[in-house]
């Protein structure tokens, strides 16, 4: 049998098809053989780092990879049912948190634990638990992150440069102006610019000054081997609490630099007010009488006070009684009434009286002046009008008799 050209290249073309396209169904007949070996679910939550050091006060980032191991895909839910005290963690993006995360078979996300560290948060080691659970919950997967935090270093201080405070500590209310010595002893051997910069707490006014004089400054000359004195004024916040507050002076230079810690205690401020409802402070009252006024006293000041007493300044023989006589405590804000009853002596004249009032407290004194209009008695002007009224009758009846006449 005789092939003809056309039937050979004919022959050729449909080899070669049949090639190409046995040739491309082998990657898919791999890839399907190779899911053949994967169980049909499965997942895996695990840190690229299961311990990590840092130093105190810095945040930490550690990486988490999540796998799907099964051939289905999976929606894998995050959560950290394990996060020390004073630590705050997250999982995240590059930008966002992360509750959630959809994993194709067979493949692998990563993801990142940010865990950031208050303030107080000392030395020692912290352990975050990671975990992931399918969205049906029939699979979970959990791993953990050792954090170990270490001290921070302790800056050497520079035998170059000295300072020295004679009164590191200074105490008094919180409306008042503290004026701390300093003296910087510049060891160098050549004349120094010292920068002067603070650390302290938020809103108050710390500066540098010459002692004695209203002028400020941010750096200070000083001479080979000698000292200098400067005076640090420190203005505190006028709503600050009452309790011990540190404060840092450091003087730099390019050679040297040393820091020195102060203190201020503050006690709070002590002020009382004291007044009526309505304003008035006046009140009218007949002689050997009881007449009553209310007012009220308020702490005004940041600090608490205490035993708040009451004295008064009267005529002689006045009586002045308070209720209650003293009060005991009285907190920043607070506000309490207080009745006082005055008693005209039996022998006071009509007419306008001064009757003082000093409210004493701890570190603290309002002081009120009262009047006080005494009137008589309504029984005496019945009996003045008797009299009168008889005086009339008399004068009358005298008229008549001897008018007849």
């Amino acid at each position: 049998m005789r092939w003809s050209k056309a039937g050979f290249f004919f022959c050729i073309s449909i080899i070669g098809l049949c090639l190409i396209a046995g040739g491309l169904s082998l990657p898919a007949y791999g890839r399907e053989e190779g899911k053949k070996d994967l169980p049909q679910r499965g997942i895996s939550v695990a840190p690229e780092y299961s311990g990590v050091i840092a130093a105190q006060g810095e945040d930490v980032s550690v990486d988490i990879k999540l796998i799907n191991k099964g051939k289905q895909d999976e929606i894998i839910e995050l959560m950290l049912p394990s996060v020390p005290k004073g630590w705050t963690a997250m999982v995240k993006t590059y930008s966002f948190g992360v509750t959630g995360v959809y994993v194709e078979s067979d493949k692998s996300k990563s993801l990142t634990l940010k865990a950031e560290p208050d303030d107080d948060v000392g030395p020692g080691k912290y352990t975050f638990l990671v975990k992931g659970r399918t969205q049906d919950g029939k699979l979970t997967s959990s791993g953990s992150v050792v954090i170990t935090v270490k001290p921070k270093e302790v800056e050497k201080k520079s035998k170059d440069v000295k300072i020295t405070t004679s009164y590191p500590v200074l105490e008094g209310p919180t409306d008042a102006t503290f004026e701390f010595s300093i003296e910087v002893e510049n060891k160098l051997d050549k004349d120094t610019v010292f920068n002067l910069a603070y650390e302290g707490p938020r809103n108050w006014d710390i500066k540098f000054k010459p002692a004695y004089e209203q002028k400020y400054f941010s750096s200070l000359r000083i001479k080979q081997g000698q000292s200098e004195s400067m005076a640090v004024e420190v203005k505190p916040y006028l709503l600050a609490e009452p309790g011990r507050y540190p404060l840092k002076v450091k003087v730099s230079s390019p050679e040297a630099k040393a820091e020195a810690e102060i203190m201020v205690v503050l006690t709070g401020t002590y002020k009382l007010d004291a007044g009526t409802a309505d304003g008035l402070l006046s009140l009218s009252a007949i002689r050997g009488k009881e007449a009553n006024l209310s007012f009220y006293v308020k702490n005004t000041g940041s600090a608490k006070q205490n035993t708040v007493k009451f004295l008064s300044f009267k005529p002689e023989n006045w009586k002045v009684v308070f209720k209650p006589e003293t009060l005991e405590t009285l907190a920043p804000g607070d506000l309490k009434q207080v009745e006082m009853t005055i008693t005209p002596a039996e022998e006071a004249l009509v007419g306008d009286y001064s009757v003082g009032l000093a409210v004493e407290g701890e570190k603290a004194k309002k002081n009120l002046e009262f009047r006080v209009t005494v009137k008589a008695s309504t029984a005496w002007g019945l009996i003045g009008v008797i009299i009168i009224l008889v005086v009339v009758a008399g004068l009358l009846t005298t008229f008549f008799r001897f008018g007849r006449r």
